[in-house]
């Protein structure tokens, strides 16, 4: 089956399923900077939020001749992702893998080393210097494609004019005749815990932690919780994640999920799944939590010096004057949003993590991208059947499409491919072998419907797989497409050789 042609990209571009996303965007207006525009002064585009979704908008925006101004709050451009999110947590975790590789992995490779040790305060230093370099770096191409930028919380009082109030308590009014609110999450409280970010802290507190914890618990299996669990496990911590529900990660492939399970637990991280926390007890010099079945049961006690709380994000709407205005809300503090990303009230948008979808940054990207194309009279896309996910641990598990369970419920005939690492002879040659490649298709046409990818660099393996979604490609048209030798990718070329057909290193 020949690739998708050019033409038919661009057909399945303008006819897909244009619709929602969501945003890492996180916190939303600021302190001021850089004046604010005056009341009379109204801008063609006005974004409350200045994340992932938020910055990109507003850039873009501007790109497309638009007078633009972006209101955040933090200080700091880049959201929740950028300063106490994905880029913080993506430097720990290549940082504590150096330490990890230095202690167990370099001999190895005949590399001999003595006396390794955690500077911690210069592994936290290099973190911060990362995420300043790049909200500086946000701050440059705010001025380099002139869009206004104001430090300050924005509220809205009217569908075209937002009031701005900065740290000093002044306030000013920024008038806009297209609104965007890209304020993006918070963390997700559970009931009857109080995060203090000492003892008990959220991600961004996991992210700042003045020592190592002897004991470390984790409530909550999603990818924030193992990826910040599995940095500290590597610095030395002993660390138990407690999951309500019967699985981790349950968007995951169920056959890549027990892998990848079994990886993490090799690494000596304990689970406890179907397990609720129904205590806290801070009192002592540590945390106390009393823990139980989640169908009720016998109770039992974890002891942890730190307990991070990693159940989740949920909408950042409060505050915003959503209400005053009319704009409408769902059950969960989402707003509904059309294709367009137009909320019920004219001239007033949402992005990001405040709309329903996952809660991803570059999910948010494409929102702010395709919205303002939109209010600039072109034509917007994003598919989001075809938006990567990953998670960021060693290895790293990427997935794009459906998974298996999911294929099996539609109802749809599939065949599945698979190939190991262990049979990639760049991996046999860095002695990083773990993981596999795993490729559904319809039995018919052959059309890849999911690619699912356990890897040290799956994050970085999975957009060959994206694209070829993208263009409607089936598993032969990955086959038949030479890959460079000795390379990681030539597993997803193996797999999809042993989906239409077979495997020839296995």
């Amino acid at each position: 089956m020949a690739m998708a042609s050019l033409a038919r990209k661009k057909a399945l571009y303008f006819s897909s399923n244009l619709c929602k996303s969501s945003s890492s965007s996180f916190k939303y207006s600021f302190s001021v900077s850089r004046g604010f525009a005056s009341g009379s002064d109204e801008n063609d585009v006005v974004i409350i939020g200045g994340g992932p979704g938020g910055y990109v908008a507003a850039i873009k925006a501007a790109q497309l001749g638009l007078k633009t101004t972006c209101i955040e709050k933090r200080g700091a451009l880049g959201g929740t992702c950028l300063n106490v999110g994905c880029i913080p947590s993506k430097a720990l975790l290549h940082s504590s893998h150096m330490y990890h590789e230095a202690k167990h992995g370099f001999a190895n490779h005949g590399v001999k080393v003595s006396n390794v040790e955690v500077d911690l305060p210069a592994m936290l230093g290099q973190k911060d210097k990362a995420v300043s370099n790049l909200t500086r770096g946000i701050e440059g191409l705010f001025k380099k494609n002139k869009v206004t930028y104001v430090k300050g919380y924005g509220k809205l009082i009217s569908p075209s004019e937002v009031s701005v109030e900065n740290n000093e308590g002044e306030n000013t009014v920024v008038k806009g005749k297209n609104i965007i609110i890209a304020t993006g999450s918070d963390v997700k409280p559970l009931p009857g815990i109080t995060i203090d970010e000492k003892k008990i802290v959220s991600s961004t507190g996991a992210l700042s932690l003045s020592e190592i914890p002897k004991k470390l618990v984790v409530i909550g299996a999603g990818y924030i919780g193992l990826e910040l669990g599995s940095v500290w496990g590597r610095l030395g911590s002993e660390v138990t994640v407690v999951e309500f529900a019967s699985d981790i990660v349950p968007s995951m492939d169920g056959e890549i999920r027990k892998q990848f399970q079994r990886s993490l637990e090799k690494q000596k991280m304990k689970f406890m799944l179907k397990t609720k926390v129904v205590g806290v007890d801070t009192s002592g010099e540590g945390v106390k939590l009393t823990v139980e079945p989640a169908a009720g049961g016998d109770q039992t006690t974890l002891e942890a010096d730190v307990v991070l709380v990693s159940a989740g994000r949920t909408p950042f709407t409060a505050g915003l004057g959503l209400d005053k205005i009319g704009v409408e809300m769902d059950k969960m503090g989402r707003i509904p949003v059309n294709e367009r990303f137009g909320t019920n009230v004219p001239g007033v948008f949402a992005i990001g993590d405040v709309i329903p979808g996952p809660m991803l940054a570059h999910k948010a990207e494409e929102d702010g991208v395709a919205c303002v194309e939109y209010i600039a009279g072109k034509v917007g896309h994003v598919d989001y059947d075809l938006v990567p996910g990953v998670c960021y641990t060693h290895p790293e598990v990427a997935s794009i499409g459906k998974t298996e369970e999911q294929v099996k419920t539609l109802g749809v005939e599939y065949r599945v491919g698979k190939f190991p690492f262990m049979a990639n002879s760049r991996a046999k040659a860095i002695d990083n072998a773990e993981g596999l490649v795993k490729i559904i298709a319809e039995k018919e046409s052959d059309k890849i419907l999911g690619v699912h990818i356990m890897a040290p660099n799956a994050g970085e393996l999975i957009h060959e797989a994206v694209l070829a979604m993208q263009y409607g490609a089936s598993s032969e048209d990955i086959a038949r497409t030479c890959h460079a030798h000795p390379t990681m990718s030539e597993a997803l070329k193996e797999a999809a050789m042993a989906t239409y057909d077979k495997a020839i290193h296995i």
